[in-house]
């Protein structure tokens, strides 16, 4: 019985799921990213990222502790010297796992697994995500839905009001009358007519200012 045994075999002994394991992580930090079923990907998890955090402390026993594990010297350089430095700030959950979907074969669950620091497209979100991000209090919000119930009715209130009579009268029914203006015996002349003798007088001249004739000598 496998009473406190969370060890996930995965099928194999104890020699072959090492083998497995150390196979996986050094494709994983060559790489950065590898595609297997969720099983192992959990399982690789549990077995790479110890490795990682050991590899933040640069000494020769760190090297080989790491290297007892991978059995790889390409890959114990890359993981202290650059993968070391991009996750320095990093306090663990190195991976990421992400799920596509099943295997045609034998329908097994399959997944990506990757390091998290080295996808750039996830790191852009984030950062978009962050920035976006603004925090606004309860009653801010209260208060513009308050303001916007307030104007709403106030425009409600606005159309539902009666016209005034004056407004509703429209211009063929109160046409505007013409101005007039008084002539000098006191009766009242409209614009039109005081143009009209206007032109009049300007057409006949004055018989007062006209020259008389002189008689012809006989």
């Amino acid at each position: 019985m496998r009473h406190r045994n969370k060890i996930n075999s995965l099928g194999r002994k104890a020699a072959h799921r090492k083998e497995t394991m150390a196979s996986m992580a050094t494709a994983l930090i060559l790489n950065k990213r590898i595609n297997t079923t969720v099983a192992k990907a959990k399982a690789l998890r549990v077995y790479v990222e110890p490795l990682i955090t050991r590899s933040k402390v640069d000494s020769t026993h760190s090297r080989r502790m790491v290297f007892s594990y991978l059995k790889n010297k390409h890959a114990v350089s890359e993981l202290f010297r650059e993968i070391a430095q991009k996750v320095a700030d990093r306090p663990g959950g190195y991976t990421r796992i992400l799920k596509t979907g099943y295997r045609k074969g034998d329908a097994a669950e399959m997944c990506f697994i990757e390091l998290v620091d080295y996808n750039t497209a996830m790191l852009k979100t984030e950062e978009e995500t962050q920035q976006k991000r603004t925090r606004r209090g309860r009653r801010r919000g209260k208060k513009t839905k308050d303001e916007d119930q307030v104007k709403v009715a106030s425009q409600e209130a606005a159309a539902e009001a009666p016209v005034a009579p004056e407004e509703e009268i429209s211009e063929t029914e109160a046409p505007q009358k013409e101005k007039t203006s008084k002539d000098k015996t006191g009766e009242e002349v409209s614009p039109k007519e005081k143009i009209d003798e206007d032109q009049s007088k300007e057409e006949a001249p004055d018989k007062e200012d006209a020259e008389p004739e002189k008689p012809a000598d006989k």
